[in-house]
């Protein structure tokens, strides 16, 4: 048999391995490392697998721990989940519903607002979307809103914490695509390489991000002004004033421009600007009479959790990643992904379905240390921009956590939900939405600079 083939059946063994790992529930960071380690064992065996590729891994590990980048994934775990705990979201959906409620369509308005400041502020899209569904359901469904609009709007909101910075994806894709944009240019021939922070990344998500907001925005106010039966206004009497509002959302506002302001103005690194925001997160919880050491050890264990299962998904997917590459799966990417009819265009669609299939069953952790280290050179190598390849991603795996049926945004606002909210109503919900998404990723296939514009002007 020749080494062709061999690696072949290795590589269909090491995809079906990972996929009957996953099945079986075993996770994923055990899955990815597991299956990769026997496949590479029994490559050996069979004198198809080159051990010096996991000769590399020690030194793979020591520079993800020791990667200024990545350090900045806890802190600002540590910051979203400190103002979470802080009970910001449920403040400030009070504020935002009582200021627009007079209006219709104002719940809904206020839902898309709060989503888009706490995207800015946590990050964190299970936590949005369990807390606005908490609050704001229960109301939206009292005051006469369609379910389908009150789910919908819930859901798609508390998904812009992946792609409004400062957002955990936007740190992992600008590592990950960072890495494969220096190997790409590498092996181009480039030995003076430009590099891809994460400041470039969160630059170019902004516009695309706020973006988003107002697409949602209109369609709300859309649907108050077409079937305001839909979309009716609260009462007089459950409007406070202004100034609850100002205490509120100030602090919060404030400490987003603060984090991102001092990433987009050059002035701190995104760890940097993560480590301020964390103090400031702590300094906001205080303020608001929220801070103490139980809550401060609560905030650290969640932390911890959510930090490990990051780098452990990240151990496996290097390990994983050495196996692919040492059976000559990057090439056959390469091939497959090079050779298809209509080049560069075709090549990324390719890569953005497979992406949204994914995250049908995957984490985004999981999508960007599986697929990213593997697709993304290939990309870039056919002139790919990096800023906006990673925008176009991040985007993408918001579309595929909000889409049915196995969208986890509405898994997590199932959890919430009435048990008389039927399923049906939540998917036909999220359905506007993701048309909305969809359509930003067009417009930014069809005008890139929408993506690559602000970065320029910041950084170049």
């Amino acid at each position: 048999m020749s080494l062709e083939v061999l690696h072949a059946l290795l590589l269909g063994l090491l995809l079906l391995g990972l996929c009957a790992a996953m099945a079986g529930g075993i996770p994923v960071a055990f899955a990815l490392g597991g299956s990769a380690l026997m496949v590479a064992l029994l490559g050996m065996g069979l004198g198809a697998f080159d051990a010096a590729f996991l000769a590399a891994l020690p030194g793979r590990l020591f520079d993800t721990l020791t990667s200024a980048t990545l350090l900045a994934v806890p802190l600002f775990v540590f910051m979203g989940v400190m103002l979470e705990r802080s009970r910001l979201a449920e403040d400030l959906l009070t504020r935002v519903a009582g200021l627009f409620g007079p209006r219709r369509g104002g719940l809904a308005v206020a839902v898309v607002l709060v989503g888009g400041l706490l995207a800015a502020s946590t990050g964190i899209v299970g936590a949005t979307v369990v807390t606005m569904g908490l609050i704001a359901l229960p109301v939206m469904l009292r005051a006469g809103y369609d379910p389908r609009l009150a789910t919908g709007a819930i859901a798609a909101s508390g998904t812009l914490g992946q792609i409004i910075p400062p957002s955990i994806v936007l740190v992992l894709l600008g590592d990950q695509l960072g890495s494969a944009y220096q190997r790409a240019q590498l092996a181009a021939g480039n030995f003076a390489p430009e590099t891809l922070s994460v400041g470039d990344l969160f630059a170019g998500a902004l516009l695309p991000g706020l973006g988003l907001v107002l697409l949602y925005l209109g369609w709300v106010l859309w649907v108050a002004w077409r079937r305001p039966a839909q979309a009716p206004a609260l009462p007089a009497t459950q409007h406070p004033g202004l100034l609850p509002l100002l205490r509120d959302v100030l602090p919060a506002v404030g400490l987003v421009l603060l984090v991102l302001g001092s990433i987009l103005a050059g002035i701190a690194t995104p760890t940097e600007a993560a480590a301020v925001g964390a103090v400031g997160a702590c300094v906001f919880a205080a303020l608001r009479g929220q801070f103490s050491l139980s809550r401060l050890l609560d905030v650290a264990r969640e932390t911890v959790k959510v930090s490990a299962m990051v780098f452990a998904i990240l151990f496996g997917a290097a390990l994983f990643s050495l196996v692919f590459r040492g059976l000559g799966g990057d090439e056959l990417v390469h091939a497959a992904l090079s050779g298809l009819p209509g080049g560069r265009g075709t090549a990324v669609f390719a890569v953005m379905l497979l992406m949204f299939l994914l995250g049908f069953v995957l984490d985004f952790i999981e999508i960007t240390f599986i697929v990213v280290p593997i697709v993304a050179p290939v990309l870039f190598a056919l002139g790919v921009d990096p800023v906006w390849l990673g925008v176009m991603m991040a985007i993408n795996l918001q579309t595929s956590f909000l889409t049915p049926p196995f969208g986890f945004a509405l898994f997590y606002l199932r959890g919430v939900a009435p048990p008389d909210l039927p399923m049906l109503a939540m998917y036909r919900g999220v359905l506007p939405f993701i048309a909305l998404q969809l359509s930003m990723l067009g417009l930014l296939a069809l005008w890139p600079g929408l993506a690559t514009w602000l970065p320029g002007l910041l950084y170049r």
